[in-house]
């Protein structure tokens, strides 16, 4: 399929086996810059494996992921990330033993050097315009009075919100977000929204995958619906909501 105008990442007729397994087929998917595209499905519908396809973490069978021009295909995952595409996982993936400041630091370290360094915070107290950074963005997330606590003792809402945090500092142009609230309350939950909806004002373009109907139409510019490692439906939420095939294959008739 010829990619669309405004389309900051195309994934192009990608194949995803695992042994006799045929995980994603035929994926094509646009995302266009500056907007909010849900991707929902029943578990073990491919959506998790087409993100890891997307950063690098797996090799697509076949097919290709261009992001801005560039392929991403055959590329590592920090070469990805430093491209300016960045994911917050399911689990979050923190830095257990450091502060809470010192996590957002970290990436902002590594984007300044090009790589991770064991010796990254022997220089910390001085490092005054990384430092502002990364209280301003905690600032954003709700986290600045606890940037002195450890990380390991956070609530999962608050360690989910951590590695946003952590997201963010890289300045990415494509935020992928893998269930951004599973496990949070709804309280938290809605706290997580307003944030996001904080960050597309920005024009930050993201992916989302999430479980939560709530979440979801509550963001989404757009929808992609994956069931059985295939995009059964794609269009705008209100489309997505009445559509026949996702109600069999997902919704149940909850959003009609």
């Amino acid at each position: 399929m010829e990619t669309k105008d405004n389309v900051v990442l195309h994934v192009a007729d990608v194949h995803k086996r695992f042994g006799g397994l045929h995980a994603l087929a035929d994926i094509d998917l646009q995302i266009e810059e500056g907007k909010t595209h849900a991707i929902i499905g029943p578990n073990g519908a491919g959506k998790s494996t087409l993100l890891n396809v997307i950063i690098g973490r797996l090799a697509p069978t076949s097919g290709a992921v261009v992001f801005d021009g560039t392929v991403l295909t055959g590329k590592k995952p920090h070469e990805i990330n430093q491209l300016g595409v960045a994911r917050v996982f399911q689990t979050p993936e923190i830095f257990a033993d450091l502060s809470v400041l010192q996590n957002v630091m970290t990436p902002a370290f590594a984007r300044r050097d090009g790589a991770f360094r064991i010796n990254m915070f022997r220089s910390t107290d001085n490092e005054t315009e990384i430092r502002e950074e990364a209280e301003a963005i905690l600032e954003d997330v709700g986290l600045i009075e606890r940037r002195g606590v450890n990380s390991g003792a956070l609530s999962r809402g608050d360690k989910r919100r951590l590695e946003l945090a952590m997201c963010l500092i890289q300045k990415p142009r494509l935020l992928l977000l893998d269930e951004p609230t599973a496990g949070m309350s709804r309280h938290d939950t809605n706290t997580t929204i307003e944030l996001l909806k904080k960050i597309k004002a920005r024009g930050m373009t993201k992916v989302i995958i999430e479980h939560d109907m709530h979440v979801v139409f509550s963001l989404a510019d757009r929808m992609s619906v994956l069931a059985g490692g295939r995009i059964i439906a794609e269009g705008l939420p209100s489309e997505i909501k009445g559509d026949p095939r996702v109600q069999e294959a997902y919704l149940g008739g909850a959003y009609t």
